[in-house]
């Protein structure tokens, strides 16, 4: 058996942070700076107390009400996010039991960040194809709001909250629809550039740790928040990413004029406008939705391609080529046959 998506659902929390928001906390940047070096007008933040598996929750219990799949015809979840409820259980469990899922299924988190809905696909294909599972749910969710400190601007412009809850489902090996293969990378040398310093076990959090300090540019944070080196995150991702794409194309034997879509990790205007003319791919097959939610880590792709079923961008038969990259530093790349 091979492995196809055959539902998308995403969430979204209540909470809106808007461009005009964030300007008149920093007045420096004008809305029309943050639109233009961003593409972002609104990001959703979680309430307090309002956690991943509550948004992840969500998300698959729009998918279930779909009609796509009954929670008893699920027999694997798979959970990706780096802001877990707690270090232990793992997640993926009290989703079982929260979603009403059978007892006989296997469920378990990994941690990934942007590259995580490619990884998850790579992991939920691999189940499929040695007959472990046949309806893999695969949710990708997280809540960066929480370790952004409010007075940093560089980070606090980009990202929003969000959970999108995929079903990958088994089909024979002759159905012309499909999911891989796959290509990945990780440079864990670059792991300092995208990091909460804090809260592991390396570095348990103190009174010290939560001192809040200024960088260079006058944004604000502490040890306990999330940092992000911006120039070395650029140079990674400009570095890496058409490396990526040539080594799909390569492993496929396909040209990249073959593709009638691209849906790359929607990291910012910036950096994905950077990457599209690098590339060299027309506009109209380069996908961007990201204005009224920001940059949602592993979730930006799943909630991309449900947009683009919504906008009618994707019909069957097509060839959608998935790139992921960011935070590890880490990269995947796959193709679906739609």
């Amino acid at each position: 058996m091979k492995s196809r998506i055959a539902a998308i659902e995403y969430y979204l929390p209540e909470n809106v942070l808007s461009s005009a928001d964030l300007s008149a906390q920093f007045p420096e940047w004008p809305v029309e700076k943050i639109r233009q070096k961003t593409g972002i007008d609104n990001r959703h933040i979680s309430a307090p107390g309002e956690c991943a598996s509550d948004l992840a929750a969500a998300a698959a219990q729009k998918l279930f009400a779909s009609g796509a799949v009954l929670p008893g015809e699920i027999d694997f979840l798979l959970l990706c996010t780096q802001s877990p409820d707690y270090f232990l259980p793992t997640t993926a469990c009290l989703l079982q039991h929260r979603l009403g899922l059978p007892v006989g299924i296997g469920a378990l988190d990994f941690n990934l960040g942007c590259s995580g809905f490619v990884y998850g696909l790579s992991l939920a294909n691999g189940l499929i194809a040695t007959g472990a599972a046949k309806n893999v749910l695969l949710i990708t969710a997280e809540t960066y709001s929480k370790f952004l400190h409010p007075a940093d601007k560089s980070v606090r412009t980009l990202f929003g909250d969000a959970a999108a809850a995929c079903l990958v489902t088994a089909i024979p090996e002759d159905d012309p629809s499909g999911i891989g293969p796959f290509v990945f990378g990780t440079d864990g040398s670059g792991g300092e550039y995208l990091i909460v310093p804090t809260g592991g076990m390396r570095e348990p959090r103190t009174e010290a740790s939560a001192e809040v300090q200024s960088d260079s540019s006058g944004n604000l944070r502490s040890r306990d928040s999330l940092y992000m080196n911006g120039g070395e995150v650029f140079a990674f991702t400009i570095a890496r990413v058409p490396d990526a794409v040539r080594s799909l194309l390569a492993k496929t034997g396909l040209q990249q004029t073959d593709i009638d879509l691209f849906v790359f990790h929607q990291a910012n205007q910036y950096m994905m406008e950077t990457l599209r003319k690098n590339l060299k791919i027309e506009k109209e097959r380069f996908f961007v939705y990201l204005e009224n939610c920001g940059n949602t880590v592993s979730s930006t792709i799943p909630v991309a391609l449900k947009a683009a079923m919504e906008q009618g961008r994707l019909q069957p038969g097509m060839r959608i080529m998935l790139v992921g990259f960011g935070v590890g530093l880490s990269w995947a790349a796959t193709i679906l046959h739609w």
